[in-house]
């Protein structure tokens, strides 16, 4: 299975994301509102990097507070590791575990058309395994 599958149902416009050049302490209420943990973060409909909780955590130790009042762009990872929608899962999988990240902006070219969490793809992992594993049974149970 590839990503583009496990995206086909969700709209590009219905990722949320922040602008670099918005303050972190609205990001991080937007982050807390949405229950998520990382944000695409956009500039010229580009997406530019990613901010996240860990972007957040490793400033307040350096800085206090301070940071709050920053551009996002100042606090972000950048450049952000992407993905296409022909990208497999499993390989979305291992390049998330080699480069320690939890998130994924999907891109077609230089346009976002997806944000993809390490959630998604172990769900989906899962399911294709649940599925296997009926089939399995339903073979062995007709041979």
């Amino acid at each position: 299975m590839d990503i583009g599958s496990l995206i086909a149902d969700r709209r590009s416009s219905d990722v949320i994301s922040c602008s670099v050049d918005g303050q972190v302490r609205d990001a991080v209420r937007l982050l807390a509102s949405k229950r998520i943990g990382a944000l695409p973060v956009m500039e010229g409909g580009k997406v530019v990097g990613i901010f996240s909780e860990r972007d957040v955590l490793y400033r307040l130790a350096e800085e206090g507070d301070a940071c709050l009042a920053r551009p996002v762009g100042d606090v972000m990872t950048s450049p952000p590791i992407t993905v296409d929608r022909a990208t497999k899962i499993d390989q979305a999988l291992a390049l998330m575990t080699k480069r320690r990240i939890r998130h994924l902006p999907v891109v077609d070219g230089e346009t976002m058309c997806g944000f993809i969490s390490i959630g998604d793809l172990v769900k989906s992992r899962f399911d294709e395994v649940q599925h296997e594993a009926e089939a399995m049974r339903d073979y062995i149970a007709h041979a």
